[in-house]
């Protein structure tokens, strides 16, 4: 729930775009185009980016992707099954206190998250693959239109799907920001202060979709790889 802002130096905003785009080798299957972690079963990429081409807006404007960002330029869409957003990628380390996410790694730390665990404890962002949505305002109330905490999110990054959950929710005017865990199963950078992605990574949130327990990776998985199928008509 933390409120995102731009790189605290010029220096960390050259590192965070360095780090963006310099990822190694592994990030992507050795010059196949594909994940090289996909089943054959599984829906590519491809096949969801070619599902949201297109725009139906459902947000009543746009959102900004930082709140240093001189214009809002992210619509939120929507299929009949789906909400959709394209944008970047900052990362939330919120949550259950972890090596990897603390006070010490991220300025912005906060030791809690909008949604819990089973336990009635935070989330683990650095364990946990999530997705963050906006806070309901004025723009868009992702309550409205069939989602909460739990709901199951497919987040594609080059030729990579992960699929988790809406874990989080972040400032009323700004969007794209994902977990820790989902920032390194795509393959971007999960450091809190200076990773993360400048743009290209599309949000798909499936409608009344929700996984219980919150925090299982598991059903988030099969529930994700489930709906991805039926998404693309397959």
């Amino acid at each position: 729930m933390r409120t995102r802002m731009l790189a605290l130096t010029s220096a960390a905003c050259g590192a965070a775009l360095l780090g963006a785009a310099a990822l190694p080798a592994s990030a992507t299957a050795s010059g196949s185009g594909q994940d090289a972690e996909a089943g054959p079963d599984e829906v590519t990429a491809a096949e969801l980016l070619a599902e949201v081409r297109g725009c139906s807006r459902i947000s009543k404007g746009k959102y900004r992707t930082d709140s240093g960002s001189a214009k809002a330029t992210v619509p939120v869409c929507g299929t009949r099954d789906a909400v959709f957003w394209k944008a970047d990628m900052d990362i939330d380390c919120d949550g259950r206190k972890t090596w990897a996410c603390n006070r010490k790694t991220d300025p912005y730390f906060l030791p809690e998250t909008a949604f819990q665990s089973s336990r009635g404890e935070p989330l683990d962002s650095a364990a946990l693959p999530h997705v963050v949505v906006p806070g309901p305002g004025k723009v868009w109330d992702y309550r409205k239109s069939g989602l909460t905490g739990g709901s199951v999110v497919a987040v594609v990054y080059r030729d990579r799907v992960r699929y988790g959950v809406i874990g989080d929710t972040g400032p009323t005017g700004i969007i794209g920001e994902a977990s820790y865990a989902m920032a390194k199963a795509l393959g971007i950078d999960p450091d809190p202060s200076t990773g993360g992605a400048e743009s290209g990574v599309t949000y798909i949130a499936f409608k009344d979709s929700r996984i219980s327990p919150i925090e299982s990776r598991a059903r988030a998985q099969s529930r994700g790889a489930a709906l991805a199928r039926e998404f693309v008509g397959r």
